[in-house]
C-alpha cells in the first residue's frame, strides 16, 4: 500500500464519518480558522481520535492517546483531580502512524489515586476531559462492558451509545474492532472517532479501552507478523511491546488475561506455557477473566474440522481450555461467530457446574444467526443480536448481563469465584 498525504487520507475517513454523526470539531478536519483561534492555535484544538488506554496497572495510571499531523506545538497534557485542582503536567511522546504523514499521539499519566476522578486538557486547549481510575480494593462495586466486532457503521455506534450508558469503567473489545484488515488505516481512524464521540458517560467521563486483536487487525488474519497488524498496534503497542498477548493486573482484585488466538502468536507452545504460569501466578485474584477473538466453542462456525483444516476453536480446546479448568478461570469471553451466546458450564466440553463459562461471541456490530443449543449442546442461550454485556463485579460475585442494541436484556447469569482460596 502506498503512503496516503494528509489531505486525502482526512478526505476518505475523517470527512466521512463526520457526515455520518455529528462529530465534535476537529483540527484534522477544519480548512480554516478564526483570527483568535490562529493567536492561540491550541483553543480550538480538540483532536476527535482521542481515547483513553491502559499499559499498566488502571488503579494508578491511565494512557491518552489521539492521531493527529505532526505539529510544533505544546501537546503536554495538564491534569488534576476533579474535587481539588493542582494541575501537574506530563509530557506527549510520537510515533508515525502507518501509511499516512499523521502521527500517533500518547502520554501515560502515573501516580494517580485510585477510584479517584480527575480532569485533563492537551496542553491549554479549551476541551477539558474527564475520566476516573479504577477501585483501589475488591470490596467496591464496578462494571465494564465487554462485546466484539464492531466496525464502523451505524449498529456498531448505537452499541457503543449503549455501552455508554451502561456508566463502565472500561470496554474490553475482544478483537475485529475497526474492520480494517491491517491494510486500511483510514478504517481504524474511523473507529476511533466514533469510540471518541460515544464512548462518554452521563458524567462526561471517556471510557478507558482495553482491546485483543483479531483476524480483521491483520493482513492476512491467522499465522502472520506484527508487521501485518500496523494499526491496531500503533495504538496498542504499549501494551504488547513484543507479544500481543498479555495479563492487565487492575489492583490486587482482578485480573484480565488477553489472548492471541492464531493471529500473530501461535496457540501452542510459548503463548500455552505463558497461559500456564499467569493463570497459575493468580489464584490469589478474587476475579480471573479471560478474553480472546475466535471462540472455543462457536456458535456459528463449525468446532470439527474437515479436508486437513481444524474446526473453530480446536487448538483452543486443545491447548487452553484444560488449563482454564485447572486454574479455576471465573469466565471466557471469546467472539468473532457475530452473535450472542452463553454456553453452560463446560469440563472437557461438557455440562458440569463447577466448569467454566464461555460468553459472547462478538455482535457488537456485525450479525449472523446462530446455531441452536439443540445443534450445539454445550450452548446454553443463543440470539442473533446487536449486543453487548455488561459485567458487575460485587466482592467475589459477578453479574453478566447480555444487552440488545434496543436496550432489551437477552440473558443474565452469574457466576462466583472458584478458585482454593476462596471457597468457604
Amino acid at each position: 500500500m502506498s503512503p496516503l498525504n494528509r489531505r486525502s487520507f482526512l478526505s476518505t475517513s475523517l470527512g466521512g464519518l463526520a457526515a455520518a454523526s455529528a462529530c465534535r470539531p476537529s483540527l484534522l478536519a477544519q480548512d480554516s480558522i478564526s483570527p483568535a483561534e490562529a493567536s492561540n492555535p491550541a483553543a480550538s484544538f480538540e483532536p476527535d481520535t482521542l481515547f483513553l488506554t491502559w499499559q499498566r496497572d488502571p488503579t494508578s495510571t491511565i494512557t491518552i492517546q489521539w492521531l493527529g499531523a505532526e505539529t510544533s506545538a505544546d501537546t503536554s497534557i495538564q491534569f488534576a483531580t476533579l474535587d481539588a485542582p493542582v494541575w501537574q503536567i506530563a509530557m506527549t511522546i510520537t510515533r508515525p502512524y502507518t501509511n499516512t504523514d499523521l502521527k500517533v499521539f500518547r502520554c501515560e499519566l502515573t501516580g494517580l489515586q485510585p477510584g479517584q476522578e480527575y480532569q485533563f486538557q492537551v496542553a491549554n486547549a479549551a476541551e477539558v476531559y474527564r475520566f476516573r481510575t479504577m477501585p483501589g480494593k475488591a470490596t467496591d462495586t464496578f462494571q465494564f462492558v465487554s462485546g466484539g466486532d464492531s466496525g464502523v457503521g451505524l449498529h456498531a455506534i448505537n452499541t457503543n451509545i449503549l455501552a455508554a450508558r451502561q456508566e463502565p469503567y472500561f470496554a474490553l473489545i475482544a478483537g475485529d474492532l475497526a474492520y480494517d484488515n491491517g491494510r486500511s488505516p483510514e478504517t481504524f481512524a474511523k473507529y476511533l472517532q466514533n469510540y471518541h464521540e460515544h464512548m462518554i458517560d452521563a458524567q462526561g467521563r471517556l471510557i478507558p479501552m482495553v482491546a485483543a486483536i483479531g483476524n480483521h487487525e491483520v493482513d492476512g488474519g491467522y499465522k502472520r507478523q506484527r508487521q501485518d497488524a500496523p494499526a491496531y498496534l500503533s495504538f496498542f503497542d504499549g501494551f504488547y511491546p513484543e507479544k500481543t498477548y498479555g495479563v492487565l493486573d487492575i489492583g490486587d482484585y482482578l485480573s484480565l488475561v488477553v489472548l492471541d488466538t492464531d493471529h500473530i502468536a501461535p496457540i501452542a507452545g510459548e503463548q500455552t506455557d505463558w497461559l500456564r504460569q499467569t493463570l497459575a501466578d493468580r489464584q490469589e485474584r478474587p476475579h480471573l477473566i479471560v478474553a480472546n477473538h475466535v471462540p472455543a466453542y462457536p456458535s456459528y462456525r463449525s468446532p470439527q474440522g474437515a479436508n486437513d483444516h481444524l474446526g473453530t476453536g480446536e487448538e483452543q480446546r486443545k491447548h487452553w481450555c484444560p488449563l482454564f479448568e485447572q486454574y479455576n478461570v471465573d469466565v471466557v469471553l471469546e467472539h468473532h461467530d457475530h452473535t450472542f451466546k452463553r454456553t453452560h458450564p463446560l469440563t472437557n466440553g461438557l455440562r458440569d457446574k463447577h466448569g467454566v463459562l464461555y460468553l459472547g461471541d462478538g455482535s457488537w456490530g456485525q450479525l449472523r444467526v446462530p446455531k441452536t443449543p439443540e445443534e450445539r449442546p454445550y450452548l446454553a442461550a443463543v440470539s442473533s443480536a446487536y449486543h453487548m454485556t455488561v459485567h458487575r463485579l460485587e466482592g467475589d460475585q459477578r453479574f453478566h448481563m447480555a444487552m440488545e442494541q434496543s436496550g432489551k436484556i437477552a440473558d443474565v447469569c452469574m457466576t462466583t469465584s472458584k478458585r482454593p482460596a476462596k471457597r468457604g
